[in-house]
């Protein structure tokens, strides 16, 4: 068991004593980490200024600056949607939007992912010389994946458009999937920062899931592809919370199954990264 070591001067010898003492329990270690949390939330103005920041010097000197990533997206769309319409035979009027959405909202929750195992050990600096919430930093990767999406948005605004293909009022349904996104987001970033900071193989390793991961979820290709065994998509955590913001903006609303295992799956993200920052909190400064 970990201890705490004090010094207190003896008033009697004026002798230094040593004074061991236990740690602080699960219950202050939790209590510390809300507080973080909630601190951080508080400072959701730095965070933002922080992530936009981020987004300036990533394309600093560049002539279309994050449109560069939007022109590069909007091409890989037409690309793949007329290569996959010809060897799967589907309609390009119905699978062009498909793969327009899901190739722009997987790369919201990659880059979530693949940021938020660095989001403290990029912040090195920033952690060990100014005392801040650690939260901070998960929201400044939360808000600087939101701005390449809405860069992005108009990849599929143009695809709409191009086919005359509009959701309709379903695509209302889409913003409490964002909300999901956004509570799962901040749930994977505070863990993955944290562990990632002390051990930094882990990276490389969550990279190689979410490859595997990319080829098993229905990205490039379609759920009904599966020939009536779509069910076991729901084994796929990634399906889920793709669905519940893809389903809306084509024009359909997700099943109650789907969005069940959405909300679980964040219940579920949400208890064990608390669980797991309030035991590593105090750490991180010292693996970084």
């Amino acid at each position: 068991m970990s201890v705490a070591v004090h010094d207190r001067l003896s008033a009697a010898s004026g002798s230094v004593v040593l004074e061991f003492r236990p740690s602080l329990t699960a219950t202050e270690r939790g209590r510390f980490a809300v507080q973080d949390v909630a601190e951080g939330l508080s400072l959701w103005r730095l965070a933002w200024t922080l992530g936009w920041l981020d987004i300036r010097l990533r394309y600093r000197g560049s002539l279309l600056g994050p449109f560069w990533l939007t022109l590069s997206t909007a091409v890989m769309v037409g690309s793949l949607g007329a290569l996959y319409a010809t060897l799967f035979h589907m309609n390009l009027r119905e699978y062009l939007p498909f793969i327009a959405l899901s190739q722009v909202l997987w790369g919201f929750i990659a880059g979530v992912v693949t940021e938020g195992c660095v989001c403290f050990t990029q912040a090195e600096g920033i952690i060990r010389a100014v005392r801040m919430p650690l939260f901070v930093q998960v929201l400044r990767v939360l808000v600087r994946n939101l701005l390449v999406l809405a860069h992005n948005v108009v990849v599929i605004v143009g695809v709409f458009a191009l086919l005359s293909v509009w959701p309709g009022w379903e695509a209302v349904w889409a913003v409490p999937g964002l909300v999901l996104w956004g509570l799962a987001g901040a749930a994977i970033c505070l863990p993955l920062g944290a562990v990632c900071a002390r051990f930094r193989d882990i990276p490389q390793i969550i990279g190689s899931v979410l490859q595997i991961a990319f080829f098993i979820t229905p990205v490039i290709w379609l759920p009904d592809q599966l020939g009536g065994k779509e069910h076991w998509l729901l084994l796929n955590p990634f399906f889920d919370m793709l669905e519940v913001v893809r389903e809306p903006l084509l024009g359909t609303t997700a099943g109650v199954h789907v969005w069940e295992a959405a909300v679980a799956i964040t219940l579920v993200l949400c208890g064990v990264s608390m669980a797991l920052f309030a035991r590593v909190r105090g750490r991180v400064a010292f693996w970084l």
